[in-house]
């Protein structure tokens, strides 16, 4: 593990994290839910307006695009818990070395030191 770094600071940051994106996700997909309901004239008040469904198709695709990066934020955070119990946690998978602790604080479930990184993104 990369040296100066707490493990239960480190997993309950992860843990909140988690939490936070499982609320976030459930509170999307309960809009998107009263949204096609109200596309469909499940409510009955909608109006029948061109622009009101177009807003309303948009809103529903947004947060469509937006779950997904939740989700997959979600994904990053649970392989990070992973790595923290098998005792990897804070090493590049790319070149092995211990990745720096300002990056970890910064985003907790990096999987890269800077250096790979910009190196992928390159």
């Amino acid at each position: 593990m990369a040296a100066d770094f707490d493990v239960e600071k480190t997993k309950g940051r992860l843990d909140d994290e988690r939490s936070g994106l499982l609320h976030d996700i459930a509170r999307l997909e309960e809009i998107n839910e009263m949204l096609g309901s109200e596309r469909d004239g499940g409510n009955g008040g909608v109006s029948n307006h061109l622009a009101e469904g177009a807003s309303s198709t948009f809103d529903h695709e947004r947060n469509l695009a937006l779950i997904g990066n939740l989700k997959r934020t979600l994904e990053s955070v649970d392989a990070a818990l992973r790595r923290l119990n098998a005792g990897t946690y804070g090493h590049c998978e790319a070149c092995g070395n211990p990745i720096d602790r300002a990056r970890l604080d910064a985003l907790p479930y990096a999987t890269r030191c800077v250096k790979c990184q910009t190196r992928l993104e390159g």
